[in-house]
């Protein structure tokens, strides 16, 4: 294999088997041609709400286990595949046992009064039907949420805490609330302080980025800074849904990363995890 870079590690993606473009099939082979040498599937865990369905993998993973296995045993020699799964802070089933790693991300609210769940990333107007319904209009309580929601996912101790500040995306440039606000960045830090800097790396993830949603990857810099000063560790990931963006942005999530104080990357491989300089 290659000298080790950040690009040599994509482990936050999606094919046809969940929300993605591409079929596995596709996506693995645009991942090697791209020189990629650890590979990892991580299809969205399936969730209750009725936005989510035919866009998550099944509860019953026998399946999808069997299709990322059989890729991994072609490209052996070329390039590992790991098995893994992006778990959703609404998924009634416990993460799944024997995979190579899992990724935790909030994408949905609950609003357990009227049963409902709210999608904080989809379109702006589900969002701010979120904030009038369940928040009486309120975006500083609906963050509150979904920062408590994040903590409550980073005490479970996922290999990868998913884009922490996702509630960022559809926000723009402060359209709904004020991200600069010290309200606002104390329950974003609060939720950060829940993570185990010794079990879970923070990505810094470009999916937005090539949606066009936003100009810059997860997470913010004084969450990226905070993250330094407690000794975490960071990977960068593409949360690519097309076999053409399985490391998009990687250089602009180093420059967040070397910004922020980081001088390394962590690589997630079959047989434990690698550093190499960003």
């Amino acid at each position: 294999m290659n000298a080790l870079t950040p690009f040599a590690c994509s482990v936050h993606t999606h094919s046809t088997l969940c929300d993605g473009a591409d079929t596995p099939e596709t996506m693995a082979a645009a991942a090697c041609a791209a020189g990629v040498q650890y590979f990892g599937f991580s299809g969205h865990s399936a969730t209750p709400s009725p936005a989510d369905a035919g866009t998550t993998l099944p509860a019953d993973l026998t399946e999808y286990r069997k299709t990322v296995l059989a890729l991994r045993e072609a490209y052996a020699g070329r390039m590992e595949i790991l098995l893994g799964i992006e778990q959703d802070s609404q998924t009634q089933e416990a993460v799944p046992e024997g995979l190579d790693y899992w990724i935790g991300s909030v994408h949905n609210l609950f609003d357990a009064e009227s049963g409902k769940y709210y999608a904080v990333d989809w379109k702006e107007e589900f969002l701010a039907a979120c904030c009038i319904e369940q928040f009486h209009g309120s975006f500083p309580a609906l963050v509150n949420q979904y920062y408590t929601d994040v903590a409550s996912m980073a005490v479970q101790k996922p290999t990868i805490l998913g884009h922490i500040d996702l509630i960022t995306k559809l926000n723009g440039d402060g359209a709904l609330f004020d991200e600069e606000d010290r309200h606002y960045r104390g329950a974003a830090l609060d939720a950060l302080h829940a993570v185990d800097p010794d079990a879970t790396l923070l990505e810094i993830n470009t999916g937005a980025m090539c949606g066009g949603h936003r100009k810059s990857p997860y997470p913010a810099q004084f969450l990226l800074q905070e993250w330094k000063r407690m000794g975490g560790r960071v990977i960068l990931t593409a949360d690519a849904h097309s076999a053409k963006t399985v490391t998009y942005g990687y250089g602009m999530a180093a420059e967040a990363a070397r910004a922020a104080g980081f001088s390394e990357t962590t690589l997630l491989t079959a047989h434990g995890q690698l550093t190499c300089a960003l």
